[in-house]
């Protein structure tokens, strides 16, 4: 049984036979989108809310996973190797050549955004996010040709969009103008500096992402709990969802499947007013949705930053639904029952 262990005692394990896994995955693409062939993914922000879930899903399907951390010790005390076999972990010294050991690359990495904006969280913030991508995709392109990823998929947010109370945004829409936006242009920008004739890149512009084990539910549900659950600020502004299943189905579609290339967006397509995911929540918990967070309260607290729980947009999935991506969870009160009943 493989045990998590730093990334230069496995090197041997994982580079063995890499043109003939990324040769694999080349026909296991041309042929079908689900097909079992065993794979090697290294991923950025596997510790993370979104990252753990998917690198369950990946060693489900006997699919091996090379975790690009910055602290080994983290990374081990959130997959311990009885539980997750399969995990090579790889510290930023070693990443190089744990990317040039896999067949494709996903960058999940970024600092919360739900905080208070200092001048110093903001510059975090927009590093956290570019330095990494950056880095990822230096080691990719400075791969030699047979030992380079065949797929790197990076996530980015529908902030990039701005924000509407009344418009509709889909991946052709342009940019907004306010600060997360610029964070997601440069974001995005990074990535696309990757080889993109050798290299299948995906960019998946994420919503808020709904599971019981972080995002904005696990912050919300304790509040509802204890009967003092409601909508932020006016509860009109849109809030574009996806639940953590269908987010991790569709950044482990775009690993396989070639049709998947350029943006997505990574939301349900069913878009709501935060005001309605309040009363669905309360409904399915059991639980008034009756006392709103006043906006100035919101801003006192968090400053600029409450932006990200006052202001929302309207996006929806339209090239996910060209491609016939399949939501288990396309509406928001299947998506919160299926969550309340792991409570």
């Amino acid at each position: 049984m493989a045990t998590i262990r730093p990334f230069p005692s496995s090197f041997n394990s994982l580079t063995a036979g890499t043109t003939s896994r990324r040769t694999r995955l080349a026909f296991c693409c041309s042929c079908s989108a689900t097909g079992d062939e065993a794979l090697t993914v290294a991923i950025t922000g596997a510790t993370g809310f979104v990252g753990r879930r998917l690198v369950q899903k990946l060693l489900s399907d006997d699919h091996k996973v090379c975790v690009l951390t910055r602290s080994a010790t983290k990374a081990a005390s959130v997959f311990p190797s009885s539980a997750y076999p399969g995990i090579t972990v790889a510290e930023q010294g070693d990443w190089e050549q744990c990317i040039k050991s896999s067949n494709a690359v996903v960058n999940l990495a970024g600092m919360p955004i739900s905080t208070r904006w200092s001048p110093e969280v903001k510059k975090e913030i927009m590093q956290s996010r570019v330095n990494v991508t950056s880095k990822v995709v230096d080691h990719i392109n400075n791969a030699s040709a047979d030992a380079r990823p065949s797929v790197f998929v990076s996530a980015t947010a529908v902030g990039y969009y701005g924000t509407s109370e009344t418009d509709s945004f889909d991946e052709s829409s342009p940019s907004g103008k306010d600060y997360l936006a610029e964070v997601c242009r440069e974001w995005e920008g990074r990535a696309r500096q990757v080889n993109e004739d050798d290299v299948r890149l995906m960019l998946i512009r994420i919503g808020v992402v709904l599971g019981k084990d972080g995002g904005a539910l696990a912050k919300m549900i304790p509040l509802f709990m204890m009967f003092a659950g409601g909508p932020l600020g006016s509860g009109r502004q849109w809030f574009s969802w996806i639940h953590l299943d269908d987010l991790v189905d569709l950044i482990y579609e775009s690993i396989k499947n070639p049709a998947y290339r350029g943006v997505i967006n990574g939301t349900a397509p069913n878009p709501v007013r935060l005001a309605e995911m309040c009363d669905r929540l309360g409904q399915v918990v059991g639980r008034p949705s009756w006392l709103p967070v006043p906006e100035l309260a919101l801003k006192a607290v968090l400053g600029e930053g409450a932006t990200v729980v006052l202001d929302g947009q309207k996006v929806l999935p339209v090239r996910a639904n060209q491609l016939g991506f399949s939501y288990r969870y396309p509406y928001i009160r299947d998506a919160l029952k299926a969550i309340a009943k792991e409570l």
